[in-house]
Parts: structure tokens; sequence; C-alpha cells
């Protein structure tokens, strides 16, 4: 268990909420006022129509941490198993032909329009003109230039937001429909989506580091948060080493945490690194530490036999698989 009770986890997650709240609260009405407008009624692409897609299935879902790039290869050839990522990799994806089955995106800031190619070889233009065959799930306040460059699909989700007033606003422009829980970031809303709209089991996570990595970047690859670190605090990684963070992506780490002992389910972290689940007393039950490649592999044995499984082929009475 973790050294501090699981309701504790809780509170530490929600302990900012009001400094985003009061930070956001005018963009994210005037957001979903633009995005109705323009692309609603919401519901009519919301991602309700996604209910159940992956039930029973595991399901990948890939966060932006720097590490990253040590095992992002392993998702070129992932036999089958579903793959969401943060919209935060599309650049890094896109460059290495990985194509997953969504990318999500939460935040409301135009930022999301600038990292979908920060760090990559081509132009913005490039990666966006490359989004057609893409499916993008957006939160309803996401910034509208964003979802007007973006080319491919697009399936609405709604936010909960801790603020009575808020959330009157929002259900002034359309009546609530899906909920996507996020604890704050991207990569929670990715989670949910696939576990409680999706149906996915077990939930597999990569990229999900929460912290910085032993050469001091915050993503795979160079990014503005690189070139000032500004205050961190210092938590123990997956491996028992001591690593730095923000204090923010500390409290992410204590959401997920809470909610792999509050919601039944198997989760698997396949980051390889970061603090998702890690103290210096050691790595906690409820969140299985295992290298990607292995994941995959233990959901592929049945590869193995296919050929002698097959209905063999009688020829120059050899037979052949």
């Amino acid at each position: 268990m973790p050294p501090v009770s699981v309701k504790q986890l809780y509170k530490q997650a929600c302990s900012a909420d009001d400094v985003t709240v009061n930070a956001w609260r005018e963009i994210w009405v005037k957001h979903v006022k633009e995005n109705h407008k323009k692309y609603g009624p919401f519901k009519d692409k919301g991602v309700g129509k996604l209910h159940g897609l992956f039930q029973n299935k595991p399901c990948i879902v890939v966060g932006s941490g720097p590490s990253l790039k040590y095992n992002v290869d392993d998702l070129k050839d992932t036999k089958g198993i579903p793959v969401i990522s943060c919209l935060h990799n599309y650049q890094f994806l896109e460059d290495r032909g990985i194509k997953p089955d969504f990318y999500v995106t939460l935040d409301a800031g135009r930022i999301t329009v600038d990292e979908v190619s920060e760090g990559g070889a081509k132009s913005s233009d490039e990666y966006f003109a490359s989004t057609k065959d893409k499916k993008l799930i957006a939160f309803v306040g996401s910034h509208p230039d964003l979802i007007e460059k973006w080319q491919g699909e697009v399936y609405w989700y709604m936010a909960p937001i801790p603020d009575e007033s808020i959330m009157k606003e929002f259900e002034a422009v359309e009546p609530f429909f899906t909920f996507v829980s996020s604890g704050g970031n991207v990569l929670g809303a990715s989670f949910y989506l696939a576990k409680a709209i999706m149906g996915a089991n077990p939930i597999v996570f990569m990229g999900a580091d929460f912290s910085f990595g032993y050469d001091k970047k915050f993503h795979a690859w160079d990014s503005r948060y690189d070139a000032n670190m500004g205050h961190v605090i210092y938590a123990t990684d997956v491996f028992g080493n001591r690593v730095k963070t923000w204090q923010s992506y500390y409290n992410f780490k204590c959401w997920f945490e809470n909610r792999a002992y509050q919601v039944p389910g198997i989760y698997i972290n396949a980051t390889e690194g970061g603090i998702l689940g890690s103290y210096p007393e050691g790595n906690v039950e409820a969140i299985r530490q295992m290298a990607l490649s292995d994941v995959i592999k233990m959901y592929s044995l049945s590869e193995h036999t296919r050929a002698q499984c097959l209905t063999p082929e009688v020829k120059d009475n050899k037979i052949l698989f």
C-alpha cells in the first residue's frame, strides 16, 4: 500500500483545483460557446458512440513522459492491442509511422496547436495535413484553432469542472451528455475513455513518468519545458532513483494511484521509468510494473502456435502450413 491513505491521495490530487479553475474559467466558457456554434450539437459526435469499443480487451494509453523514447518502437506492432495517445505525442509517433486508434486532447490553451509539431521534423501545416485519417477525442472547451486545423474525425466529451457556476454555463450551451473524468490531465482523460467508456481492461500505461528524466528532459523530445525547470520537488522512481518533478505532476501521480485502488481493474505501468506507483518504500501492488515488450508478448502468445493450428494444405504428398 502507499505510505499514505487512499483518501489522502485524492486530497493531494485535488489540492490545486481552485487555482486551475480560476485561471481558466472564462476561457473554458468562451471555447465551449465557439465550438458549439461551429461544430455542435456535441452529442451528435459524442464519445458515447464509442461505448464498449474495446470491451474486455487490454488497451495501451500513452502519456508524454521522457521514458517514451526508450520503448516507443514497441508500439509499431502491438499485436492488435488498441492504443490511445495524448495529442502532445502526435509528431513523435507520426515521425515513426505509429498510428494510435485515437488521440485525446483536454487543455484549452492554444499551446495544444503548437505541441502537435513541437520537436518534430516537419512543419505544423505538414503535421495537420497528415491528420486526415486520424481520430481525435476532444474536450468541448478545447481551443477552436486546434479543431479548425484537425482534418480527421473529432469526437466530443464533457469534463466535470469542480465549480457549479461554470457547469451551469456549460449546460446553458448544451445540456450535459457523456462525462469524462480526467484528474486534470489528458492522460487521465485517456485512461477514463479507455476504461469507463470503451470498456478496456487491463489498462497499460506508458510514457506516464510524471517526472523529469535522468537527462533533465520533461518529454522524449526537446521542448519548451526543458529550458527552465523552475521550482521542483523530489520523488522516487520505479527503479528506486531520486528524480525531479513538479508539484502539479506529483498530484497527477496521486490521482492515478487513487484510481487504481478505487476503480476495480488490472493496471500495468509499462512506462519503464517515472514515479507512477513508486515510493521510497517500494512500488505499490495495485499497479504492476512491466516492460511494454513483455506486455505485448503476454497478450500474443497464441501467435506462436498459429501455423500449426491452421488447416494444412497437402501438395505432392507434403503437408504445407
